[in-house]
């Protein structure tokens, strides 16, 4: 099927989290034999911190972020058998979601897939208006980043005719255990860039930790850090390109997952992050949110922290020994339950049982 895709970027990962979600699972939808279009605006500055060129397997539209641009873009949503609104384009999302809901074919599936449901949500509590809310009922299907049972029960509670929650996942040709590179070597490591939902709990879960030893060393890599006050063992990195993401989690003796405040609140909400350093056969330590134990197994595959000084704790008593088999217990996990191509096959099943039902209905 013709799938139009209309999302943040698929070519940058700067500012822009949600990249190798959408590379691992429209990938896999493109080798099941799907036609996709991708359509990303320039804005942000992500088309000049490119992480891959335009893939094979897509075919990617870069449009101005102009009125001209979105009018050129929303031109072909008819053509499609399957329309997709992503949510956090970060700019035209209301126009984008209004016109390929009123440019989409009468026997098209028309979807929204959002990757900070949490946030939308309460987003959609507060403002009887939002474009989302209103948008729903003209909806076939919402797809979203995780969530589980709670923000599946709040988008139907809105009137979400089906809401499936499709989660992050390993992609093992691009996330992989390679040889140590000391740029990046260090005794803890966190990756992600600084927003407000999410600063305190670095504050807490890295900050906090690496006051309280001083005599061990930390690396924070991401945008935003660097006019944030931190303690003088910690180094900042900036923007860690996607190809780089193998050696940032293999390197340091154990890499850090921090949840933003909204998906540590509902759960069953493990970023990229998690399984991109699973992946890497890091030892992982996670924030506390519910649901961990249905993708990684607590003091197994992943340590879990309440607190800072749970991260404390657990670096202080880990051993190489220890990092190296809970790492590589995570590896054989995310390979076996958790890639992109389980992912995909979840999502291919569902794009065309739902497609033959709108064609009927048309």
């Amino acid at each position: 099927m013709k799938i139009a895709f209309y999302g943040s970027s698929l070519l940058s990962s700067y500012w822009n989290g949600a990249a190798t979600y959408y590379r691992g699972i429209l990938r896999d939808l493109a080798a099941r034999g799907h036609d996709i279009t991708f359509y990303e605006p320039d804005a942000f500055d992500r088309q000049q911190h490119r992480d891959i060129d335009p893939p094979e397997w897509c075919r990617s539209v870069v449009y101005p972020a102009t009125d001209a641009g979105l009018a050129s873009v929303l031109a072909e949503a008819g053509d499609a058998d399957i329309v997709v609104k992503a949510n956090g384009v970060g700019v035209y999302d209301r126009e984008l979601l209004e016109g390929v809901i009123a440019r989409a074919a009468p026997y098209a599936l028309k979807l929204f897939w959002d990757v900070d449901a949490a946030a939308t949500l309460d987003e959609m509590r507060s403002d009887p208006d939002h474009p989302v809310r209103a948008a729903l009922p003209q909806l076939d299907m919402v797809l979203t980043y995780g969530g589980g049972p709670p923000v599946v029960s709040a988008y139907e509670g809105f009137g979400a005719a089906t809401c499936v929650p499709v989660y992050n996942a390993l992609d093992p040709t691009t996330h992989f255990p390679v040889p140590p590179d000391e740029r990046f070597a260090c005794d803890l490591a966190f990756l992600g860039n600084r927003l407000p939902d999410r600063e305190a709990r670095v504050e807490e879960f890295f900050l906090r930790p690496a006051a309280a030893l001083p005599g061990r060393s930390f690396l924070i890599g991401g945008n935003g850090w660097e006019t944030k006050a931190m303690p003088g063992n910690v180094r900042h990195r900036g923007h860690v390109y996607t190809a780089e993401h193998n050696a940032f989690n293999c390197t340091p003796a154990a890499v850090l997952n921090v949840a933003r405040d909204s998906m540590a609140h509902v759960g069953f909400s493990p970023a990229t992050r998690v399984f991109e350093a699973a992946g890497a056969a890091a030892c992982l330590i996670t924030d506390a949110w519910e649901g961990i134990e249905l993708f990684l197994t607590p003091d197994e595959e992943v340590l879990v922290a309440r607190d800072g000084q749970d991260v404390a704790e657990h670096l202080a008593a880990l051993t190489p020994e220890r990092a190296k088999a809970i790492g590589e217990a995570a590896l054989a996990r995310v390979l076996r339950d958790h890639t992109y191509t389980l992912r995909g096959e979840q999502v291919d099943l569902l794009l065309r049982e739902r497609a033959a039902q709108a064609r009927e209905a048309a």
